[in-house]
């Protein structure tokens, strides 16, 4: 229990000091452990624990996830094995998904008498639509990637190779793909995108108006526009 708790903390310390670096453009999410994304919470250790322990600990998990998901540059998880529960949470959490065509993902919870308590139930609905979702919650049915990325699960799906690593390379061939942009409009548009989403498209537009008038002043922009006239590759520095 303590091993679980210093690692949700550490975890918790990174996020934070990722919200306050401009230098970072990309966070990638893997786990070094071969086969397993990241399986849930422990379930022996949940049964040892009475209401109010349980309430605190699924309420620690959400407002992580929470962070997450309010991280201000794009989050990839490279899902290369069992995402389970809270582990597809955590990658639900995330801007972008690759995975092995190997990998099982699912939100379990009911299979267990509970239900998704750290964003499940709001963010998969959002990423699939509410019927899907529906489906996969009440049944707590495991999807493999293939089948992931065919419902919007993921955004990529790839055969697993010899090292067990093949979603987490996916994951950087996507990073690098991002990293070329330039990093102040990407996490404007990231934004304009999230905060866009949970409200009517009235006030959408008046979230884009204001994100866009946040890069207008930047130097990036002004980069982007030379770069464009000149005929070269633009030469972005975040400012």
């Amino acid at each position: 229990r303590e091993d679980c708790q210093c690692h949700k903390r550490l975890l918790r310390e990174l996020v934070s000091s990722l919200h306050h670096d401009t230098a970072v453009r990309v966070v990638v999410f893997r786990s070094l452990v071969q086969g397993v994304f990241c399986a849930g919470a422990d379930l022996k250790e949940r049964a040892e624990m009475n209401h109010s322990d349980s309430d605190l600990f699924v309420h620690g998990l959400r407002s992580l996830m929470t962070e997450i998901a309010l991280l201000p540059m794009p989050t990839v998880a490279a899902v290369d094995g069992f995402a389970l529960g809270g582990g597809l949470e955590l990658a639900l959490a995330c801007d972008l998904r690759t995975a092995a065509n190997s990998a099982q993902m699912g939100l379990i919870e009911t299979t267990r008498g509970l239900l998704p308590g750290a964003g499940g139930s709001q963010r998969l609905p959002r990423a699939v639509g509410f019927a899907l979702a529906k489906e996969l919650i009440f049944t707590g049915r495991r999807v493999d990637g293939q089948r992931a990325v065919d419902m919007g699960l993921v955004n990529r799906a790839t055969e697993q190779n010899s090292d067990g690593d093949a979603a987490y390379r996916e994951a950087l061939s996507l990073a690098r793909e991002i990293l070329p942009q330039a990093p102040i409009a990407v996490r404007m548009a990231k934004e304009a995108m999230n905060r866009g989403m949970e409200v009517d498209i009235t006030s959408g537009m008046a979230i884009e108006r204001m994100c866009y008038a946040r890069v207008i002043p930047t130097r990036d922009r002004q980069e982007g526009m030379a770069a464009f006239i000149e005929k070269r590759p633009p030469r972005y520095t975040g400012e």
